[in-house]
Protein backbone atom coordinates (compact mmCIF):
# COMPACT_ATOMS: atom_id res chain seq x y z
CA UNK A 1 0.00 0.00 0.00
CA UNK A 2 1.29 3.46 -1.23
CA UNK A 3 1.26 6.11 2.18
CA UNK A 4 1.46 8.52 -0.62
CA UNK A 5 -1.62 7.22 -2.49
CA UNK A 6 -4.37 7.50 0.23
CA UNK A 7 -5.79 10.78 -0.33
CA UNK A 8 -5.91 11.41 -3.66
CA UNK A 9 -7.64 7.68 -3.58
CA UNK A 10 -9.87 8.08 -1.09
CA UNK A 11 -11.28 11.23 -2.61
CA UNK A 12 -11.22 10.39 -6.11
CA UNK A 13 -8.14 12.14 -7.77
CA UNK A 14 -6.41 8.66 -9.04
CA UNK A 15 -7.54 5.44 -9.45
CA UNK A 16 -7.94 2.62 -6.37
CA UNK A 17 -5.79 0.77 -8.31
CA UNK A 18 -3.04 2.99 -8.00
CA UNK A 19 -2.85 2.62 -4.02
CA UNK A 20 -1.19 -1.40 -4.82
CA UNK A 21 1.70 -1.84 -5.19
CA UNK A 22 3.18 -4.67 -7.17
CA UNK A 23 4.06 -8.50 -6.37
CA UNK A 24 7.04 -9.64 -4.12
CA UNK A 25 7.92 -12.24 -6.68
CA UNK A 26 9.06 -9.67 -8.95
CA UNK A 27 11.23 -8.35 -6.81
CA UNK A 28 12.98 -11.52 -5.72
CA UNK A 29 15.20 -14.12 -7.20
CA UNK A 30 14.27 -18.03 -7.59
CA UNK A 31 17.17 -18.59 -5.33
CA UNK A 32 15.88 -16.24 -2.63
CA UNK A 33 14.32 -17.17 0.38
CA UNK A 34 11.20 -15.19 1.01
CA UNK A 35 8.45 -15.50 3.37
CA UNK A 36 5.21 -13.67 1.91
CA UNK A 37 2.26 -12.78 5.00
CA UNK A 38 5.04 -13.89 8.07
CA UNK A 39 6.15 -11.45 10.55
CA UNK A 40 8.92 -11.66 12.94
CA UNK A 41 7.61 -12.56 16.60
CA UNK A 42 11.17 -12.84 18.43
CA UNK A 43 14.69 -11.52 17.97
CA UNK A 44 17.82 -12.79 19.22
CA UNK A 45 20.50 -9.86 18.38
CA UNK A 46 23.06 -11.59 20.73
CA UNK A 47 23.03 -15.01 18.79
CA UNK A 48 22.20 -13.43 15.29
CA UNK A 49 19.09 -14.93 15.02
CA UNK A 50 15.33 -14.11 14.28
CA UNK A 51 12.16 -16.39 14.90
CA UNK A 52 9.09 -16.37 12.99
CA UNK A 53 5.12 -16.51 13.54
CA UNK A 54 5.02 -19.53 11.26
CA UNK A 55 7.46 -21.08 13.14
CA UNK A 56 10.50 -20.70 11.02
CA UNK A 57 14.25 -19.71 12.59
CA UNK A 58 16.73 -17.73 10.65
CA UNK A 59 19.95 -16.69 11.55
CA UNK A 60 21.61 -13.92 9.68
CA UNK A 61 24.81 -12.37 9.04
CA UNK A 62 23.28 -9.22 8.54
CA UNK A 63 20.08 -8.19 9.83
CA UNK A 64 17.80 -5.09 7.46
CA UNK A 65 14.72 -3.68 10.02
CA UNK A 66 12.09 -1.75 8.05
CA UNK A 67 8.99 -3.05 10.08
CA UNK A 68 7.48 0.46 10.54
CA UNK A 69 4.68 1.15 13.29
CA UNK A 70 1.69 -1.12 14.61
CA UNK A 71 -1.21 1.36 13.73
CA UNK A 72 -4.80 -0.31 15.32
CA UNK A 73 -7.95 2.26 16.03
CA UNK A 74 -8.45 -0.58 19.43
CA UNK A 75 -5.58 1.42 21.01
CA UNK A 76 -9.41 3.74 21.86
CA UNK A 77 -11.86 2.36 23.17
CA UNK A 78 -15.43 2.20 21.21
CA UNK A 79 -13.18 2.78 18.19
CA UNK A 80 -13.67 -0.62 16.28
CA UNK A 81 -17.06 -0.59 16.75
CA UNK A 82 -18.18 3.07 15.60
CA UNK A 83 -16.11 2.92 12.57
CA UNK A 84 -18.38 0.10 11.69
CA UNK A 85 -21.66 1.91 11.89
CA UNK A 86 -23.05 3.29 8.57
CA UNK A 87 -21.45 6.19 6.64
CA UNK A 88 -24.30 8.69 7.88
CA UNK A 89 -22.58 8.38 11.05
CA UNK A 90 -19.50 10.28 9.39
CA UNK A 91 -16.99 8.88 11.38
CA UNK A 92 -13.92 7.95 9.72
CA UNK A 93 -10.82 6.04 10.72
CA UNK A 94 -7.63 6.69 8.48
CA UNK A 95 -5.92 3.73 8.72
CA UNK A 96 -4.07 1.92 5.57
CA UNK A 97 -4.94 -1.71 6.03
CA UNK A 98 -6.70 -2.67 3.41
CA UNK A 99 -8.60 -1.07 -0.41
CA UNK A 100 -11.84 -1.31 1.56
CA UNK A 101 -11.31 1.25 4.42
CA UNK A 102 -10.04 3.62 1.87
CA UNK A 103 -13.11 2.90 -0.47
CA UNK A 104 -15.51 3.63 2.57
CA UNK A 105 -13.51 6.71 3.31
CA UNK A 106 -14.31 8.59 -0.18
CA UNK A 107 -16.67 11.18 1.55
CA UNK A 108 -14.32 12.01 4.67
CA UNK A 109 -14.87 15.50 5.56
CA UNK A 110 -18.31 16.26 3.09
CA UNK A 111 -21.35 16.68 4.51
CA UNK A 112 -20.95 18.41 7.51
CA UNK A 113 -24.04 19.96 8.17
CA UNK A 114 -23.79 21.25 11.40
CA UNK A 115 -22.62 20.48 15.23
CA UNK A 116 -18.42 19.41 16.02
CA UNK A 117 -15.76 18.09 13.18
CA UNK A 118 -13.29 16.20 14.75
CA UNK A 119 -9.84 15.61 13.03
CA UNK A 120 -7.43 13.75 15.52
CA UNK A 121 -3.81 13.28 14.56
CA UNK A 122 -2.19 10.57 17.70
CA UNK A 123 0.72 11.19 19.79
CA UNK A 124 4.16 11.64 17.60
CA UNK A 125 5.64 9.37 16.14
CA UNK A 126 2.78 7.70 14.61
CA UNK A 127 2.15 5.71 10.88
CA UNK A 128 0.98 8.88 8.62
CA UNK A 129 3.43 12.29 10.12
CA UNK A 130 3.10 14.71 7.41
CA UNK A 131 0.04 13.35 5.55
CA UNK A 132 -3.23 13.50 7.78
CA UNK A 133 -3.49 16.99 8.26
CA UNK A 134 -6.81 17.86 6.37
CA UNK A 135 -8.64 20.42 8.30
CA UNK A 136 -7.98 23.01 6.38
CA UNK A 137 -9.57 20.70 3.22
CA UNK A 138 -12.64 19.97 5.42
CA UNK A 139 -12.92 23.94 5.82
CA UNK A 140 -12.52 24.18 2.42
CA UNK A 141 -15.64 21.80 1.82
CA UNK A 142 -17.47 23.38 4.52
CA UNK A 143 -16.89 27.05 3.09
CA UNK A 144 -18.44 25.66 -0.04
CA UNK A 145 -21.27 24.18 1.23
CA UNK A 146 -22.24 27.06 3.33
CA UNK A 147 -22.11 29.09 0.42
CA UNK A 148 -24.93 26.88 -1.14
CA UNK A 149 -26.70 27.10 2.52
CA UNK A 150 -26.28 23.16 2.57
CA UNK A 151 -24.63 23.73 6.06
CA UNK A 152 -25.38 25.64 9.06
CA UNK A 153 -23.24 28.38 10.52
CA UNK A 154 -22.81 25.88 13.77
CA UNK A 155 -20.92 23.97 11.68
CA UNK A 156 -17.41 24.22 13.09
CA UNK A 157 -13.81 22.28 12.03
CA UNK A 158 -11.81 20.78 15.55
CA UNK A 159 -8.68 19.84 15.52
CA UNK A 160 -7.52 17.88 18.13
CA UNK A 161 -3.74 15.75 19.22
CA UNK A 162 -2.32 14.86 22.20
CA UNK A 163 0.98 16.27 20.49
CA UNK A 164 1.66 20.21 21.38
CA UNK A 165 2.64 20.85 17.70
CA UNK A 166 0.59 20.23 14.10
CA UNK A 167 4.08 19.43 12.76
CA UNK A 168 7.23 18.71 14.56
CA UNK A 169 8.66 20.90 11.76
CA UNK A 170 8.34 24.58 13.66
CA UNK A 171 8.17 26.31 9.84
CA UNK A 172 4.98 23.94 9.12
CA UNK A 173 3.67 24.19 12.01
CA UNK A 174 3.82 27.63 12.19
CA UNK A 175 2.26 28.06 8.82
CA UNK A 176 -0.62 25.44 9.56
CA UNK A 177 -1.43 27.39 12.78
CA UNK A 178 -2.08 30.37 11.33
CA UNK A 179 -4.02 28.92 8.21
CA UNK A 180 -6.31 27.66 10.79
CA UNK A 181 -6.62 30.68 12.92
CA UNK A 182 -7.49 32.77 9.44
CA UNK A 183 -9.82 29.79 9.07
CA UNK A 184 -11.63 29.68 12.29
CA UNK A 185 -10.46 26.63 13.15
CA UNK A 186 -10.14 25.49 16.58
CA UNK A 187 -6.84 24.18 17.77
CA UNK A 188 -6.94 21.95 20.66
CA UNK A 189 -3.63 20.89 21.28
CA UNK A 190 -2.61 18.56 24.02
CA UNK A 191 -5.15 16.50 24.65
CA UNK A 192 -5.24 12.66 23.91
CA UNK A 193 -8.60 10.39 22.22
CA UNK A 194 -9.12 7.53 24.76
CA UNK A 195 -12.67 7.06 24.26
CA UNK A 196 -16.26 7.16 22.00
CA UNK A 197 -19.11 6.15 22.07
CA UNK A 198 -22.93 7.10 21.41
CA UNK A 199 -24.72 8.38 24.58
CA UNK A 200 -28.60 7.57 26.05
CA UNK A 201 -29.94 9.98 23.49
CA UNK A 202 -27.59 8.57 20.45
CA UNK A 203 -25.23 11.31 20.42
CA UNK A 204 -21.55 10.93 19.62
CA UNK A 205 -19.55 11.53 22.28
CA UNK A 206 -15.70 11.91 22.37
CA UNK A 207 -13.47 11.56 25.31
CA UNK A 208 -10.32 13.12 25.49
CA UNK A 209 -7.60 13.29 28.66
CA UNK A 210 -5.50 16.38 29.26
CA UNK A 211 -1.65 14.56 29.06
CA UNK A 212 -0.42 17.66 31.18
CA UNK A 213 -2.71 17.49 33.88
CA UNK A 214 -4.96 14.03 33.27
CA UNK A 215 -8.27 15.99 33.36
CA UNK A 216 -11.07 14.16 31.11
CA UNK A 217 -13.03 16.19 28.37
CA UNK A 218 -16.69 14.28 27.04
CA UNK A 219 -16.86 16.33 23.29
CA UNK A 220 -20.17 15.98 21.36
CA UNK A 221 -19.50 15.46 17.94
CA UNK A 222 -21.13 14.66 14.61
CA UNK A 223 -18.31 14.36 12.33
CA UNK A 224 -14.62 12.71 13.26
CA UNK A 225 -11.72 11.88 10.71
CA UNK A 226 -9.72 10.13 13.40
CA UNK A 227 -5.45 8.58 12.14
CA UNK A 228 -5.40 5.57 14.21
CA UNK A 229 -2.65 5.03 16.89
CA UNK A 230 0.63 3.73 16.43
CA UNK A 231 2.92 1.68 18.78
CA UNK A 232 6.11 0.16 18.47
CA UNK A 233 6.55 -3.81 17.67
CA UNK A 234 6.66 -5.29 21.21
CA UNK A 235 9.19 -7.76 20.00
CA UNK A 236 11.84 -5.40 19.11
CA UNK A 237 11.19 -3.87 22.37
CA UNK A 238 11.46 -7.16 23.96
CA UNK A 239 14.87 -7.59 22.41
CA UNK A 240 16.65 -4.65 23.71
CA UNK A 241 16.92 -2.88 19.88
CA UNK A 242 14.80 -0.44 20.23
CA UNK A 243 15.26 2.91 23.00
CA UNK A 244 13.27 4.05 25.37
CA UNK A 245 11.04 5.36 23.36
CA UNK A 246 10.27 2.30 21.67
CA UNK A 247 12.40 3.35 18.66
CA UNK A 248 15.39 1.36 17.04
CA UNK A 249 18.51 2.38 17.80
CA UNK A 250 19.95 3.27 14.89
CA UNK A 251 22.94 5.95 14.31
CA UNK A 252 21.70 8.59 12.45
CA UNK A 253 23.64 9.28 10.17
CA UNK A 254 25.00 5.84 9.00
CA UNK A 255 21.61 3.91 10.28
CA UNK A 256 23.95 1.38 11.76
CA UNK A 257 22.39 0.09 15.14
CA UNK A 258 24.73 1.64 18.05
CA UNK A 259 25.29 -1.52 19.97
CA UNK A 260 24.58 -4.31 17.28
CA UNK A 261 27.02 -3.56 14.93
CA UNK A 262 25.38 -6.14 11.88
CA UNK A 263 21.94 -4.77 12.37
CA UNK A 264 21.13 -1.51 10.41
CA UNK A 265 17.27 0.00 9.89
CA UNK A 266 14.97 2.51 7.98
CA UNK A 267 11.86 3.76 7.99
CA UNK A 268 9.36 5.13 10.54
CA UNK A 269 10.36 3.22 13.16
CA UNK A 270 14.11 4.43 13.77
CA UNK A 271 14.85 7.15 16.19
CA UNK A 272 15.98 10.68 15.73
CA UNK A 273 13.82 14.38 14.79
CA UNK A 274 12.44 13.72 11.62
CA UNK A 275 8.78 13.92 10.53
CA UNK A 276 8.38 10.26 9.37
CA UNK A 277 7.28 10.08 5.77
CA UNK A 278 7.56 7.81 2.49
CA UNK A 279 9.84 10.13 1.09
CA UNK A 280 12.23 10.02 3.95
CA UNK A 281 12.39 6.28 3.77
CA UNK A 282 13.21 6.30 0.15
CA UNK A 283 16.08 8.84 0.97
CA UNK A 284 17.39 6.18 3.95
CA UNK A 285 17.06 2.96 1.41
CA UNK A 286 20.26 3.82 -0.70
CA UNK A 287 22.59 4.62 2.67
CA UNK A 288 21.72 1.23 4.27
CA UNK A 289 22.10 -0.53 1.02
CA UNK A 290 25.53 1.09 0.72
CA UNK A 291 26.54 0.50 4.52
CA UNK A 292 25.47 -3.35 4.83
CA UNK A 293 27.64 -4.08 1.46
CA UNK A 294 30.31 -2.35 3.01
CA UNK A 295 29.56 -3.59 6.64
CA UNK A 296 29.68 -7.08 4.77
CA UNK A 297 33.21 -6.51 3.12
CA UNK A 298 34.88 -4.94 5.92
CA UNK A 299 34.75 -1.73 4.70
CA UNK A 300 34.32 1.83 6.16
CA UNK A 301 30.70 2.85 6.59
CA UNK A 302 30.79 6.15 4.21
CA UNK A 303 26.95 6.60 3.54
CA UNK A 304 25.39 9.09 5.35
CA UNK A 305 21.83 9.97 5.69
CA UNK A 306 20.98 13.79 5.98
CA UNK A 307 17.50 13.74 7.63
CA UNK A 308 15.44 14.22 4.09
CA UNK A 309 12.01 14.30 3.96
CA UNK A 310 9.10 16.36 2.63
CA UNK A 311 5.68 16.47 2.76
CA UNK A 312 2.52 18.46 1.01
CA UNK A 313 -0.13 19.87 3.29
CA UNK A 314 -3.10 20.23 1.46
CA UNK A 315 -5.15 23.77 1.68
CA UNK A 316 -8.32 22.39 -0.38
CA UNK A 317 -9.98 19.98 -2.25
CA UNK A 318 -7.53 21.12 -5.31
CA UNK A 319 -4.83 23.88 -3.50
CA UNK A 320 -1.33 22.58 -1.96
CA UNK A 321 2.06 23.34 -0.61
CA UNK A 322 5.10 21.47 0.62
CA UNK A 323 7.80 21.52 3.20
CA UNK A 324 11.27 19.64 3.48
CA UNK A 325 13.68 19.43 5.63
CA UNK A 326 16.64 17.41 7.10
CA UNK A 327 17.76 16.13 10.70
CA UNK A 328 16.73 17.92 13.64
CA UNK A 329 14.06 20.33 11.20
CA UNK A 330 16.43 22.37 9.33
CA UNK A 331 14.68 23.28 6.04
CA UNK A 332 15.89 22.15 2.90
CA UNK A 333 16.19 24.33 0.19
CA UNK A 334 13.06 23.52 -1.40
CA UNK A 335 11.08 24.05 1.58
CA UNK A 336 7.83 26.31 0.92
CA UNK A 337 9.18 26.70 -2.63
CA UNK A 338 5.31 27.15 -3.55
CA UNK A 339 2.69 29.54 -1.39
CA UNK A 340 -0.20 27.93 -0.09
CA UNK A 341 -2.68 29.83 -2.07
CA UNK A 342 -4.07 30.99 -5.77
CA UNK A 343 -2.74 29.97 -9.28
CA UNK A 344 0.40 28.58 -7.59
CA UNK A 345 -0.77 26.52 -5.39
CA UNK A 346 -3.71 24.93 -7.80
CA UNK A 347 -0.89 24.04 -10.20
CA UNK A 348 1.45 22.48 -7.77
CA UNK A 349 -1.55 20.37 -5.81
CA UNK A 350 -1.63 18.10 -9.17
CA UNK A 351 1.75 18.44 -9.46
CA UNK A 352 2.80 16.61 -6.45
CA UNK A 353 -0.44 14.04 -6.59
CA UNK A 354 1.77 12.93 -10.20
CA UNK A 355 4.89 13.52 -9.10
CA UNK A 356 4.54 11.92 -5.45
CA UNK A 357 2.34 8.99 -7.10
CA UNK A 358 5.15 8.46 -10.04
CA UNK A 359 8.25 8.37 -7.25
CA UNK A 360 6.20 5.52 -4.85
CA UNK A 361 5.22 3.43 -7.88
CA UNK A 362 8.67 3.26 -8.99
CA UNK A 363 10.24 2.93 -5.50
CA UNK A 364 7.69 -0.34 -4.88
CA UNK A 365 7.29 -1.59 -8.66
CA UNK A 366 9.78 -4.22 -7.78
CA UNK A 367 11.31 -3.83 -11.06
CA UNK A 368 15.11 -4.94 -10.38
CA UNK A 369 16.86 -1.68 -10.47
CA UNK A 370 19.46 0.11 -8.05
CA UNK A 371 17.20 1.77 -6.25
CA UNK A 372 16.55 5.14 -5.57
CA UNK A 373 17.73 7.72 -6.50
CA UNK A 374 19.34 6.65 -9.18
CA UNK A 375 17.98 3.24 -10.16
CA UNK A 376 20.43 3.08 -13.29
CA UNK A 377 23.30 2.89 -10.80
CA UNK A 378 24.11 2.92 -7.23
CA UNK A 379 24.60 6.26 -5.00
CA UNK A 380 27.98 6.70 -4.21
CA UNK A 381 29.13 8.84 -1.04
CA UNK A 382 32.58 10.80 -0.28
CA UNK A 383 34.87 9.74 2.19
CA UNK A 384 33.26 10.58 5.82
CA UNK A 385 36.27 12.96 6.40
CA UNK A 386 34.82 14.68 3.04
CA UNK A 387 31.51 14.32 3.63
CA UNK A 388 29.78 17.45 3.58
CA UNK A 389 26.68 16.65 5.52
CA UNK A 390 29.00 15.94 8.32
CA UNK A 391 31.03 18.90 7.91
CA UNK A 392 27.95 21.10 7.90
CA UNK A 393 26.83 19.52 11.33
CA UNK A 394 30.09 19.71 12.75
CA UNK A 395 29.97 15.79 13.41
CA UNK A 396 32.95 14.36 15.29
CA UNK A 397 34.09 11.80 12.25
CA UNK A 398 36.41 10.06 14.51
CA UNK A 399 33.87 9.39 17.03
CA UNK A 400 31.97 8.50 14.40
CA UNK A 401 34.09 5.85 13.28
CA UNK A 402 34.75 4.56 16.59
CA UNK A 403 30.82 3.13 17.54
CA UNK A 404 31.66 -0.51 16.78
CA UNK A 405 35.54 -0.30 17.15
CA UNK A 406 38.10 0.31 14.05
CA UNK A 407 37.33 1.83 10.33
CA UNK A 408 36.58 -1.23 8.91
CA UNK A 409 35.95 -4.86 10.20
CA UNK A 410 37.58 -7.97 8.76
CA UNK A 411 35.40 -9.15 5.79
CA UNK A 412 32.61 -11.81 6.72
CA UNK A 413 33.11 -14.98 4.74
Amino acid sequence: MLPEAYYPVSHGHIPPLKLESGTVSSQVDNWSRCDVGARVTEYQPNNNKVVLNNGREYSYKALVLSPGFEQTDSLIEGLPEMRETHEMENVYVHQIDNKLTVDRNYYHGWNHRAGNMLNYSPAQPYKGEGSDFYSLIYESFLRQDRQHGLSHDSAKIQYFTPNKNIFSFPYANEVALDECRKRNIDVCLGHELVKVHFNDIGEKIATFRNVDTGATLEHPFTHANITAPSRPWAALQDAGITDSNGLIDVNQYTLQHERYENIFAWGDAIRGNITRTNVAAAAQNPVVKNNVLKFMAGQELDGIYDGYTYFPMYMSHSHATGFSHTWDFQPAPNNHAIPQYGLFAKGYFNYQLKTNLNNSIAYTSFKKDHGPPYKHFSQTFDPLEHNQVLQARNVDVEALRSIHGNKATPAIE
